[in-house]
């Protein structure tokens, strides 16, 4: 079992890592041995990040700040990590934001940054990665892309915020494309779907103002079918299983990890 789900001395990336989902699933892998680069626009907070990892999990978790949003971060990036590995066995791309307004007031940039974050960033740092990506696959052991999506993106969102949800439908079918396309090369390619998470991002939607520390989860879980928000626990063990040789035969899947909010 434990070669099964193993991730130790993977070589991982994952977008958006400094804070929320990024950082669970980054704590997950660096807990379990894997080689874990995260990335995020504010350096200072990547930087810290990627210190109190390594030193509270006693593992391997190094800073290479980017905007993924833009071709110039991402070509930055690509370059950073070649620095530093030759092969990729895992990538996350994590990196997403949201805005929101009224539909009357809903402006164009709230429109592009969300599509560029959340749709081209994942597309183009995979193409830049290919090669890395493909130098650590095999046959019976592929390389792995893991998207993370939304449940906004498969059901309607609850708040104004326009651009989200279908940016997050467009990574799931990225997902589904990418991964007939990679397969082929012994890439897997997945997305996560998840629910609601005791995220800045969420707590900016429920009232919280991004206070994580101070929003009440409580009362958010209690209109989620399980009762509860999610756990760091369970998004870093669904990643680890689409990281690990678990899933070798799982291709293309977009697997909500919302505690029955899609499904109720």
């Amino acid at each position: 079992m434990q070669n099964l789900f193993s991730v130790k001395d993977k070589v991982v990336v994952i977008t958006g890592g400094s804070r929320g989902i990024g950082e669970m699933i980054a704590a997950g892998f660096v807990a379990n041995g894997a080689r874990v680069y995260i990335s995020s626009r504010k350096a200072a907070a990547c930087d810290a990040t990627a210190a109190r990892l390594a030193e509270t999990y006693d593992g391997f978790c190094e800073s290479i700040p980017a905007d993924m949003s833009t071709l110039e971060g991402i070509d930055a990036f690509a370059e950073a990590f070649r620095a530093r590995e030759k092969s990729l066995d895992v990538l996350i791309n994590n990196a997403g934001v949201a805005w929101g307004a009224p539909i009357e007031d809903f402006p164009e940039i709230g429109w592009d940054k969300v599509m560029n974050t959340n749709v081209k960033g994942p597309f183009f740092l995979t193409q830049r990665l290919l090669p890395e990506l493909e130098a650590a696959a095999t046959f019976d052991e592929p390389a792995r892309v893991i998207n993370v999506g939304s449940i906004d993106g498969i059901k309607t969102p609850i708040f104004d915020n326009f651009s989200y949800g279908p940016s997050k439908a467009a990574i799931h079918h990225l997902t589904h494309v990418l991964a007939a396309h990679l397969i082929k090369r012994n890439i897997i390619v997945n997305a996560i779907a998840p629910g609601p998470f005791p995220t800045y991002m969420l707590s900016t939607g429920v009232g919280g103002g991004g206070d994580t520390e101070n929003t009440d989860w409580d009362a958010v879980g209690r209109s989620n079918p399980r009762g509860r928000v999610g756990r760091a626990e369970d998004i870093a063990g669904l990643a680890i299983f689409l990281a690990s040789k678990a899933s070798g035969f799982t291709v293309g899947e977009v697997i909500t990890c919302d505690g029955g909010s899609v499904v109720s």
